[in-house]
């Protein structure tokens, strides 16, 4: 499958045509805004297929992100203790 690059405006011209290939399994679209890649447009089903590494990945990120807020401010961490007690009240950790 090929992949095709295309900018924001010019997708928003040729949407139609852009979800007929993207159906047809012909290419996945990458769109750019300001020269950048910010979007891919991919069939459903394979989508459905990565969802779960997705979800890691997201999840992944946002811990990177939290650790390094951490080392730049280590007084907004908080104890075990007191996430510990959080997670139970919220039945979300057996005691």
């Amino acid at each position: 499958m090929s992949i095709l690059t295309i900018n924001s405006r010019e997708a928003r011209i040729k949407w139609r045509d852009l979800l007929d290939k993207v159906y047809a399994g012909s290419a996945d679209v990458v769109i750019e805004r300001n020269g950048k890649p910010v979007a891919v447009l991919i069939p459903i089903e394979d989508y459905e297929e990565l969802q779960d590494e997705l979800e890691d990945l997201r999840s992944a990120r946002h811990v990177a992100a939290l650790y390094e807020a951490w080392k730049q401010d280590p007084s907004s961490g908080r104890a075990w203790e007191e996430v510990e007690a959080d997670l139970i009240d919220k039945g979300l950790l057996d005691e």
